[in-house]
């Protein structure tokens, strides 16, 4: 007798081992054909599974989390098969479930090419139309070496060589299809549906190893219905036109080159935005307390050693020699500012210190992880250590979460989540510290009124920490803030306070950043806006344009004017159509062009267009400055 035990609490039993798929047909009809696989005693399973003794087993349909993760990963499979059939000689390496779809790698002499796309893509439609059985196969270690040998597939026969002998490997079977996966699957290639699409070509190092063969990666997009699949690829076209590299190009913000790859060149337009970002940022940091300070780039290893930061991150430091010492390039700061704490002595009565810093910082990420200035070498961050007492880290977080929504309100980001980082597996500090950092950031999540969701093992290396992933115009997800409660730093630093007991004590760390990094942040903010930045940020804020050379007078006139109101503001009185004018500036993305000509010169008024509409509007000199001072105040108005 097996005793299956559901999800609402009833209990089927049967005369001996059954399967999900039978437990499927026996709840109904409608199940059964919506089964996908289960999940036996909380673990994920194929439909087929059979359980031989008693059980607690949930249905998985395509309402479920996993159901995404296994329709993707059956279409690496399909994809492969197709692959096979297509070109026989093609070895299948490795091929995951990735976020929004899949990829795999394969051993070809020819590379494939777009157009071996879309017959792939073709043949996959031919499979799930074939209804194959997705089955899986228990075989012994050496038995599927020999198999995978035989058939040409020389990774496949690695990776299982890599295992102990007399272990049983797992392979999935569909049509004359056989391939090595511990799954689960879906439980044909039916399930799989239509909405799957093949994306783009790339290499990969077998392994991920630069010493290794170079593989032919084919990665795939992969949805529960048509539906999706179209918002999707609809998100990545957008995404696509909104390129913060493009973009940087046209609006002259910005470029990268060779000679010193991950770190920007900034332009006069790029700088004007980097400095109004920071300058707005400064603003919101001196009057929330902090202090502003800086500390110095080229670092002794010594206090890298000190910290943690040489044994956990030596690999991502750019180093240099000087007489007999080492330096790096300070990947972060607070082991510098714990340097500055340490000088003099503090009373729990100058707690908690709120110390800032736009730190210059630099980490030697590989060239292939670079992208602009969402992954760069070169880069300043806007973080902040708040050296405070235990008492105070409830209060120090609740504020610092207020303050971070808020800023994220006036730079347009209102869709925020939140995630709960907890111990990774490689950390500093023993098992006591982090039940006590850990229950102390739980505590003043809950009392801060954040629901965070877990997100397991991916805490930093000397405490957990607050993620929060703001979401853009489009739909992607940017994890920018972040908060870390530290008990370790501290006291691998020696810093200490005197209490009110007269006695030192260690101080709380808590590492906080808004922003991220501004260079990573500038890239979200002209990808979130398109380039249409609000006006408060906006490089150039108004054009004054002429139509004709006789309004020039007029037009240095206005252009003063806008000046004198504190706007950013360029003349344009080249001998150019006026329609050219507006279509150079528009492709700029000027957020006002103030044009200009001989009727306006007479009647002291401007016809003013906004990027993006079609309509001007006729508004006295006064009017229009007046109008757009106000507007360009942006987050600051009535504030300063």
């Amino acid at each position: 007798m097996v005793q299956i035990t559901l999800p609402d609490g009833s209990v089927r039993k049967y005369g001996g081992p059954v399967s999900g798929a039978d437990v499927a047909a026996d709840i109904g009809p409608g199940l059964a054909k919506a089964a996908l696989a289960v999940r036996v005693d909380g673990e994920l399973r194929d439909l087929s599974h059979v359980m031989a003794a008693d059980a607690e087993l949930a249905i998985v349909t395509a309402k479920d989390d996993v159901a995404l993760d296994l329709l993707r990963h059956s279409a690496a499979h399909v994809m492969a098969e197709a692959v096979k059939e297509l070109y026989p000689d093609a070895q299948v390496t490795i091929g995951p479930s990735i976020e929004n779809g899949f990829y795999y790698d394969f051993a070809l002499k020819t590379p494939f090419t777009p157009d071996d796309l879309e017959k792939i893509e073709k043949r996959m439609h031919e499979i799930v139309a074939r209804r194959e059985d997705i089955v899986r196969e228990v075989w012994e270690r050496n038995g599927a070496i020999a198999f995978f040998k035989d058939q040409g597939e020389l990774y496949k026969a690695e990776i299982i060589g890599g295992l102990p002998e007399g272990e049983e490997v797992s392979l999935y079977r569909q049509g004359e299809f056989v391939d090595l996966c511990r799954g689960p699957h879906l439980p044909s290639t039916a399930k799989l549906g239509k909405a799957f699409k093949l994306m783009k070509l790339a290499g990969a190092y077998w392994r991920g190893d630069s010493r290794n063969a170079m593989l032919q990666r084919i990665y795939g997009a992969a949805f529960a219905d048509p539906k999706q699949l179209k918002a999707h690829l609809h998100m990545l076209e957008e995404a696509e036109k909104r390129d913060h590299r493009r973009l940087g190009r046209e609006m002259d913000l910005f470029h990268m080159q060779d000679v010193a790859p991950g770190a920007a060149f900034w332009h006069p337009k790029g700088w004007t935005l980097y400095r109004a970002v920071q300058d707005y940022m400064r603003w919101r940091l001196e009057a929330s307390g902090y202090v502003e300070v800086n500390t110095p780039t080229l670092v002794d290893r010594s206090l890298w050693e000190d910290s943690g930061h040489w044994e956990k991150f030596r690999e991502y430091m750019f180093t240099a020699e000087s007489e007999d010492k080492v330096l790096a390039m300070k990947p972060m700061n607070c082991p510098c500012h714990v340097q500055i704490f340490k000088q003099g002595i503090t009373s729990y009565r100058d707690l908690p210190i709120r110390m800032a810093e736009f730190g210059s910082c630099h980490r030697n990420e590989p060239s292939g992880a670079l992208h602009g200035l969402m992954r760069a070498r070169a880069f300043v961050q806007d973080d902040a250590h708040i050296f405070c007492t235990e008492d105070q880290v409830t209060s120090e977080t609740k504020d610092f979460c207020e303050l971070l929504l808020d800023i994220y309100k006036d730079f347009g980001f209102e869709d925020v989540t939140v995630k709960f980082a907890d111990r990774p597996e490689v950390r500093a500090g023993s098992d006591e510290t982090w039940d006590k950092a850990e229950e102390s950031l739980k505590r003043a999540t809950a009392e801060t009124g954040l629901d965070a969701a877990l997100n397991p093992g991916e805490g930093a290396f000397y405490g957990p920490k607050l993620e929060f992933v703001l979401r853009d115009a489009i739909g992607r997800d940017w994890q920018c803030g972040t908060l870390q409660v530290d008990f370790v730093l501290p006291e691998r630093l020696d810093a200490a306070y005197v209490g009110e007991d007269g006695e030192k004590h260690r101080p709380v760390m808590l590492h906080r950043a808004i922003l991220g990094s501004f260079e990573r942040f500038i890239g979200i903010l002209i990808e979130n806006y398109a380039g249409r930045l609000p006006l408060w940020m906006a490089p150039t804020q108004a054009v004054v344009a002429t139509i004709t050379n006789v309004a020039d007078d007029y037009a240095r006139e206005v252009h003063a004017a806008l000046e004198a109101a504190g706007l950013r503001s360029e003349l344009d009185v080249r001998n150019e159509k006026i329609n050219y004018k507006i279509r150079e500036h528009s492709h700029a993305k000027t957020p006002a062009i103030l044009v200009v000509g001989a009727r306006e010169a007479k009647e002291g008024t401007v016809a003013m267009r906004r990027l993006g509409g079609k309509d001007q509007e006729i508004l006295a000199l006064k009017e229009a400055v007046d109008k757009l001072k106000k507007e360009s105040a942006g987050p600051f108005a009535g504030k300063r």
